[in-house]
């Protein structure tokens, strides 16, 4: 079963961003964009709170009180870009489990969550950052975000490691161009839709002994039989 998580965050572009890495991590995950609206669901318990700090109606710090009082062993991960070393103690004082300082990486997210709950909950999580795929002769490392073909390592931009796991991780599902770039790309991205061809294109010539599939009109499809 899914662990749950709950993420306050009043910044509208970065909950979803953060939502889309999380739940593509496997993660059932419920967003609040303020603080009341979290209060309110505080009896629900779920696995893991991440809260930002600076909130539009009420001071993150109120949120985390709540979650303690309700339930002292509840996981929380604090973000916040205001004064890191304040924040931090102020953070651990009240019983915070882990700090992100403002501008991260959601990946960071994604990898500090997914120890925290191995830790907090003493059972082995499905963690697809420090998993290793070998697939029709190319071994794939997450952690490393490496592809070797027959001991020589093949050079893929960000992008394109990002897009070649996605369709992995969806295997023989058909997905519309438009669910791979809000996926891989996100949905701050103001681009053409066109990028996800052109990558496309790039991937199969790089890693040629994959099978990528086009439905022409709709998308495409990592075929792994």
């Amino acid at each position: 079963m899914p662990k749950r998580i709950y993420l306050v965050e009043d910044e509208m572009s970065l909950n979803i961003l953060l939502e889309k890495y999380l739940q593509r991590e496997g993660y059932e995950v419920t967003t609040f964009s303020n603080g009341e609206s979290a209060l309110e669901k505080i009896k629900d318990m779920p696995d893991l709170w991440i809260l930002d700090i600076m909130l539009p109606d009420i001071d993150g710090y109120d949120i985390i009180k709540a979650v303690k009082q309700n339930n002292k062993n509840t996981p929380v991960i604090f973000m916040s870009a205001r004064n890191e070393e304040l924040d931090r103690v102020v953070g651990l004082e009240l019983g915070s489990d882990d700090y992100l300082s403002k501008p991260f990486l959601p990946r960071e997210l994604v990898i500090r969550t997914n120890k925290l709950l191995e830790r907090i909950y003493g059972e082995e999580i499905k963690n697809k950052e420090e998993s290793s795929l070998n697939i029709n002769g190319y071994k794939i490392s997450k952690s490393q975000r490496t592809v070797f073909f027959e001991d020589n390592e093949i050079q893929l931009t960000n992008k394109e490691f990002e897009l070649l796991n996605y369709l992995i991780d969806n295997k023989n599902n058909l997905l519309a161009r438009e669910q791979i770039l809000i996926s891989v790309w996100g949905n701050d991205y103001f681009g053409s839709d066109r990028v996800v061809d052109d990558t496309i294109r790039r991937l199969r010539k790089k890693v040629s002994e994959l099978t990528i599939e086009t439905v022409y009109g709709y998308g495409y499809k990592m075929v792994i039989r």
